[in-house]
């Protein structure tokens, strides 16, 4: 089982609760310990199209530019708002954000019966769209009794490469090709900016909704993909989804701490008040020195689109400094 859903899942077991490719601009290597290849601000044009592929192989051929689509996955929701859409249904409380429509707006759209893990396939058809997008590994089950009523494109982003791809293809199929090109370039000059100024302070990302908790790790997490890039991220995938000690930590001189409250449902608390209750915890320079951020799960866990990754970028090099 790929990232997301693990996330979703590690959390679950820890507490109550995760046209062509991606763009076609080169980046080059850079030697900033970990940050990989630096950002090429370059954005290829974007044709429109009837059919892409996506860079997971996976095809998708509309009749016509979808307009009605159903939202299963908050990466849909973000690509809409990036192209001047707004899906007519959805299991994400992303658009709530302030950045997006805002908790009035958003209030407005229809939400998917089901849930994140179980969304109700009749409940979809009912909206009768043209367009669903969901998580390979969560929603592919639902393909077949969505299969002749309406078009099901699964995706799987592991990385901010992953998500711009996305974007590109959806601009192609929705014939946003201009919207699509200005959001890349966006996100990609913001990206290069702040790796431009990459601090040497050692970050962490942690969710869960108990004092239990999971490490965020690139390849598994795209927001944590980003953090090589604008500090030190030492925090590397072991196969299992957040192994990580708190006595590891401890070693690592932690100097910022981002942490991610997840949950079905209502909230319970903060997961770094209930991490206060472990006496390691107080024992790390971030937690020291005050330097702990509650950050929005919604954006920062669920979010993976280029404007969600966007608030990402703003947070955590404003935090980094």
């Amino acid at each position: 089982m790929l990232g997301t859903l693990r996330r979703w899942t590690a959390a679950a077991v820890l507490g109550t609760l995760l046209v062509g490719c991606a763009s076609t601009a080169d980046d080059t290597d850079d030697e900033s310990g970990g940050a990989g290849p630096r950002t090429d601000v370059r954005v290829e044009p974007i044709s429109a199209a009837r059919s892409i592929t996506d860079a997971k192989g996976v095809t998708v051929t509309t009749e016509a530019a979808p307009r009605r689509v159903v939202c299963l996955v908050a990466l849909c929701d973000d690509m809409l708002a990036e192209l001047g859409m707004t899906p007519v249904a959805t299991n994400s409380e992303l658009l709530a954000h302030p950045a997006f429509l805002g908790r009035a707006k958003a209030a407005k759209i229809p939400v998917v019966p089901g849930g994140f893990l179980a969304p109700e396939a009749e409940a979809v058809l009912s909206h009768e769209p043209d367009l669903v997008i969901g998580l390979q590994d969560t929603h592919g089950k639902l393909a077949p009794a969505l299969e002749g009523a309406t078009v099901f494109w699964p995706v799987q982003p592991g990385s901010w490469q992953d998500s711009v791809g996305y974007l590109r293809d959806l601009a192609a199929l929705t014939g946003r090709t201009a919207r699509g090109e200005a959001a890349e370039k966006a996100f990609r000059t913001k990206l290069a900016a702040a790796e431009s100024t990459r601090s040497g302070k050692t970050a962490l990302i942690v969710f869960g909704s108990d004092e239990n908790f999971g490490v965020a790790t690139p390849g598994n997490d795209v927001a944590a993909g980003l953090m090589p890039k604008l500090g030190r991220y030492p925090w590397k995938s072991r196969g299992v989804e957040g192994a990580y000690s708190m006595e590891e930590i401890l070693t690592r001189e932690v100097d910022v701490i981002f942490v991610e409250t997840l949950s079905f449902g209502g909230s319970d608390g903060k997961l770094s008040r209930k991490l206060a209750k472990n006496p390691l915890w107080s024992r790390i320079p971030a937690v020291r020195d005050g330097a702990v951020h509650e950050v929005d799960s919604e954006v920062w866990a669920k979010g993976r689109g280029t404007r969600s990754l966007g608030i990402v970028l703003d947070e955590a090099t404003a935090a980094l400094r």
